[in-house]
């Protein structure tokens, strides 16, 4: 069986290493809706640009993620990346 997908970078996702991502936040009414299975750096990364209200208000599908333009950058850096990479260094938080 091969490895799952990562819908933002389409890279395969090495078994064990997904992490879910709710594309409605839980918080903001996504509790029981759709989830996607992601790297986890790239959901860490979604979760460090955009915040929760901006999430469910102008986020809430992979199409849209890829149109922001800290995301955009993210991914293309990314793409280059063997599937099991992860950064040894956190990214900076978005500013609040």
């Amino acid at each position: 069986m091969s490895d799952p997908v990562c819908p933002l970078c389409n890279r395969p996702i090495p078994s064990g290493s997904g992490s879910l991502h709710h594309l409605i936040p839980k918080l903001k009414g996504g509790k029981g809706g759709p989830t996607v299975l992601l790297h986890d750096i790239c959901h860490r990364e979604i979760h460090a640009t955009l915040s929760e209200a901006e999430l469910a208000r102008s986020f809430d599908t992979i199409a849209s993620l890829r149109t922001h333009p800290r995301l955009a950058k993210f991914i293309a850096w990314i793409a280059k990346r063997p599937p099991g990479f992860r950064s040894k260094v956190p990214g900076k938080r978005r500013s609040r």
